[in-house]
């Protein structure tokens, strides 16, 4: 992906976030609230945010520092991670299907290998 990709991709799971988070804070207050899952469903909104955010840094870094090449496989990871990790946490509230809590790790593993491509991008130049 170029660095324009990554801002667009970052910007659109950006808009995702706040729009399931707005959701999750009026349209499914009750039933999150039954459930016990809000704080669940918090922590999904807050990883899907924070990735979401460093998608898009991700992006401006990739402008700037072309010969980085890790940078898009990081967005990549981020990516995977925001739909594994926060999606099945979506799920998980919303459904109560809780075997999904069981892949939910592989998101958070996809999470570190985005910031550790980063790290290793940087150390490399």
């Amino acid at each position: 992906m170029t660095g324009k990709q990554i801002i667009q991709t970052g910007a659109i799971f950006g808009m995702l976030a706040v729009g399931i988070g707005a959701f999750g804070a009026h349209g499914l207050k009750e039933i999150l609230a039954e459930t016990g899952r809000t704080e669940t469903f918090e922590t999904a909104v807050k990883y899907h945010f924070y990735h979401s955010l460093a998608i898009f840094l991700i992006g401006i870094l990739a402008l700037v520092k072309p010969e980085w090449k890790k940078l898009s496989l990081a967005a990549v990871l981020m990516a995977v991670g925001i739909l594994i990790f926060s999606g099945s946490l979506y799920v998980l509230s919303l459904t109560g299907i809780t075997w999904l809590g069981a892949i939910t790790p592989l998101g958070g593993v996809a999470f570190i290998g985005g910031w550790i491509l980063i790290v290793v991008a940087a150390s490399k130049n």
